[in-house]
């Protein structure tokens, strides 16, 4: 199948990508010259595991980028919308797709025969059909339906694990206005043999993207304000609480062999220092706004963003319960990025963990394996060490926190001055905001849920 895609950003590439490996044609449109020569040139202009080599193998092939978005309309059967659609604290900014919508519609006014456009892009319920499918109407003179089809087609990735997420997906939902859309999108999921597939309505395949994202930043919250009463309460660990919630067996079956099954929603059940990234904080935002305009307000949803903007103070909270005044305190950061297997920082906790040491007047090092580059814009002349490694980082450290799940990060305790904690040298204080790390393994260790148990 002939595909365009327009926008090269996290979802447009990887999707772009991975169809292509599946062996369909595929276009990928941006209106930045640079992002589309590197593309072509084999080179991501984002990071994300396993993607330079899947760019690499498909481009020139399977896959080309262009900036002419009405050729590449011209060209292909079927058009992705897979462009930004930032929250700006009201509603969600659909200038992007407001934009490319009629630069679609202009181009099949001049095209010949039967072409499909999709929404790849997060929209609040409602946006494909109030908002694309008219624009592409006006512009191209047309009609939904007989001349061209509408749809929308959630995309459910995991930043770090979205070129996996996407070839092995566990559900693929299709939404469309009649059944020859719906008909195209089942035909470019063909290669997906044995995936769930959930047909339905434009408007029901935006809220079911909006309410997974929900669910899961839901849990998170849930956890750390539970991790937060076991603080307060002291001699309790929320690691302990939790591992105890995840033996349900409605959460984790019992085969009949006798093991057990961990399905991987249950790290939302973890606690930590709060959520971040493209996805989670806007999307939660946005549905909360769009249930406002509904009159349907939507107070727990408000209760999940409330907490997750509280958490990483926590992580400042346990270092002062060590250093009253955190002037001058000798404190290294340990992971940027939101989530590892990303240098994405968008919303990380470690922006507020930072802003607040620098506005302490402590002494910053920071490290992480990827990300560096854009704490280094984000944090342009504040007075913060980038190292290159975990052995420069905590060099000379008074206090450690770690705020990403990087797994070179589990060799902290043997790195410390001294080695670990049975050698009896007590070293740094370690404040685990990820609970990574077994607490017994660091002689002057905090975490996230644990008081009274480890001081």
């Amino acid at each position: 199948m002939r595909i365009s895609i327009a926008g090269t950003g996290y979802v447009g590439l990887v999707t772009g990508v991975c169809l292509a490996e599946k062996g369909h044609q595929v276009t990928c449109i941006d209106v930045i010259e640079e992002k589309v020569q590197a593309i072509n040139e084999g080179v991501p202009p984002i990071y994300e595991d396993g993607l330079a080599e899947l760019l690499s193998r498909n481009i020139g092939t399977h896959l080309r980028a262009t900036t002419d978005l009405a050729q590449a309309v011209q060209d292909t059967d079927l058009t992705m919308i897979a462009v930004g659609t930032p929250f700006d604290g009201q509603e969600i900014d659909l200038t992007y797709i407001r934009q490319v919508a009629g630069q679609i519609g202009k181009a099949l006014r001049d095209k010949d025969g039967y072409h499909v456009v999709v929404v790849k892009s997060t929209v609040v319920p409602g946006t494909t059909q109030e908002v694309v499918q008219p624009i592409v109407e006006q512009a191209s003179g047309k009609r939904a339906g007989p001349d061209f089809g509408i749809g929308m087609n959630p995309e459910f990735l995991r930043e770090g694990n979205a070129i996996a997420d996407f070839l092995n997906p566990d559900r693929i939902v299709l939404g469309g206005i009649d059944a020859r859309t719906l008909d195209a999108l089942q035909a470019l999921y063909a290669p997906f043999e044995g995936v769930d597939q959930l047909c339905t309505t434009p408007k029901t395949a935006e809220m079911i993207k909006y309410t997974a994202n929900s669910l899961l930043a839901t849990m998170i919250s849930f956890s750390n304000e539970i991790a937060n009463l076991c603080t307060a309460l002291g001699g309790i660990d929320v690691v302990d609480v939790m591992r105890g919630v995840h033996l349900d067996k409605r959460l984790t079956p019992i085969m009949p062999d006798g093991s057990r099954v961990v399905p991987a929603f249950t790290t939302y059940l973890e606690a930590g220092c709060g959520f971040g990234g493209s996805c989670f904080p806007k999307d939660v935002k946005a549905l909360i706004a769009h249930g406002e305009k509904a009159g349907s307000p939507m107070p727990i949803l408000d209760a999940v963003i409330q907490t997750n903007a509280r958490q990483p103070h926590q992580v400042i909270e346990l270092l002062h319960k060590h250093f009253p005044s955190l002037q001058g305190v000798r404190t290294t950061v340990l992971g940027l990025a939101f989530k590892p297997g990303t240098d994405d920082m968008r919303e990380s906790p470690a922006i507020p963990v930072i802003r607040e040491l620098l506005a302490s007047e402590a002494e910053v090092k920071a490290y992480d394996p990827i990300a560096t580059h854009e704490a280094e814009k984000l944090f342009s002349g504040d007075p913060i060490e980038y190292c290159d490694s975990i052995d420069e980082a905590i060099a000379d450290s008074e206090a450690i926190v770690l705020l990403t799940r990087w797994p070179e990060f589990e060799s902290l305790p043997r790195r410390l001055p001294g080695g670990a904690a049975s050698n009896g040298h007590r070293g740094p204080l370690v404040v685990d905001g990820r609970r990574m790390l077994d607490k017994q393994s660091v002689a002057h260790y905090e975490g996230i849920g644990l008081s009274g148990l480890h001081d």
